[in-house]
């Protein structure tokens, strides 16, 4: 099979991925081989690529927003059938006996494992994963489309969770790519006012046509207090800009996985009156398969640019630099 390698990692700029030919992966006990049909991508792949992230697993196929069909499954799996279409997400593997696990919180199991970084991932022609963390997905959903939900949706909306907005409220989203505009459609869905603050004339110009409230430039105050607040551009400065513009008892959510230096804060100026600053780290199952709910509801509907996997490197350039309007897609196969 055809599949997007990283041997070592390197500036996006360098073009470090390398379209070679591999063997297709055999899936295992109770796994399923998936033949991939479209794999978003995410700054994840690039924390992971550019060494953000410590390397773990080289060499590595890059990509965790898979979408395809299964085209065989490994011993003594039964939950899918062949032909069916699938989801694959970051979270592929818990221990399941943890203290965290057994409190339905298995995204902070210190023993998961994620796709595209500890194992092969969605830039090629086939992957495996265990069925017990595919995601079925509905069949009318092109495979574009369900691509951007995996990831960049499902932490989009445990971000929201996290940030305890509630139905009418005022929330701001700091930076606005692939997470934030399926976030904002589920905070819509939800009666919310939605403050956006980000940089690059093409990004608020999806803000608003998507019924951004108010959009302004990355460091801007929202014209309201906010009542919850998502930080999803990686950058540590933005964090006490965001803590400024909460009301009290308001709460703000760093969304990524990585992040810069965040400055000193103030404890009376940034956090007093119950303000409160939360992370977010990857998900849970039930996180995705409530999102997965949301989008058939809504329904949600992605904005994506479609790139072909020879021109992977070229698709997360786009998204490095800020030339992807909504979500940027590898479309592999049909």
């Amino acid at each position: 099979m055809r599949a997007a390698v990283l041997h070592a990692q390197a500036p996006i700029d360098s073009n470090p991925l390398r379209l070679e030919d591999v063997y297709v992966p055999r899936p295992g006990e109770g796994e399923l081989l998936v033949r991939i049909e479209a794999c978003a991508c995410c700054r994840t792949d690039l924390h992971v690529i550019e060494g953000d992230l410590p390397p773990v697993k080289l060499p590595v196929i890059p990509g965790h927003q898979i979408t395809g069909k299964v085209a065989a499954m490994g011993p003594n799996a039964r939950l899918f059938r062949q032909g069916q279409r699938v989801g694959v997400a970051w979270l592929r593997h818990v221990d399941g006996t943890c203290r965290y696990c057994l409190e339905g919180r298995e995204n902070l199991c210190p023993n998961a494992r994620f796709t595209g970084y500890m194992a092969d991932g969605g830039y090629a022609e086939y992957a495996t994963v265990d069925e017990d963390f595919a995601y079925q997905l509905p069949e009318e959903l092109a495979p574009e489309q369900a691509a951007p939900l995996l990831c960049a949706g499902i932490i989009g909306y445990r971000a929201l969770k996290r940030s305890e907005i509630r139905p009418g409220g005022r929330l701001g989203i700091f930076g606005f790519g692939g997470s934030a505009h399926v976030t904002i459609q589920v905070a819509l869905h939800w009666g919310c006012e939605v403050y956006v603050a980000t940089r690059g004339e093409m990004h608020a110009t999806l803000a608003q046509d998507m019924g951004a409230s108010w959009v302004g430039q990355a460091e801007d105050l929202p014209p309201a207090e906010l009542d919850a607040a998502i930080l999803f551009a990686p950058v540590g400065r933005l964090v006490p800009v965001a803590l400024k513009s909460l009301g009290r008892g308001a709460t703000l959510a760093l969304a990524g996985i990585y992040m810069s230096e965040i400055p000193p804060l103030a404890y009376e100026r940034d956090l007093f009156y119950e303000r409160s600053l939360r992370s977010v780290t990857a998900n849970t199952r039930r996180d995705g398969r409530e999102l997965l709910t949301l989008a058939a509801e809504i329904p949600i509907r992605s904005r994506v640019t479609t790139f072909a996997l020879a021109d992977v490197n070229a698709a997360l350039h786009a998204l490095k630099h800020d030339a992807v309007s909504g979500a940027a897609v590898v479309k592999v196969g049909d």
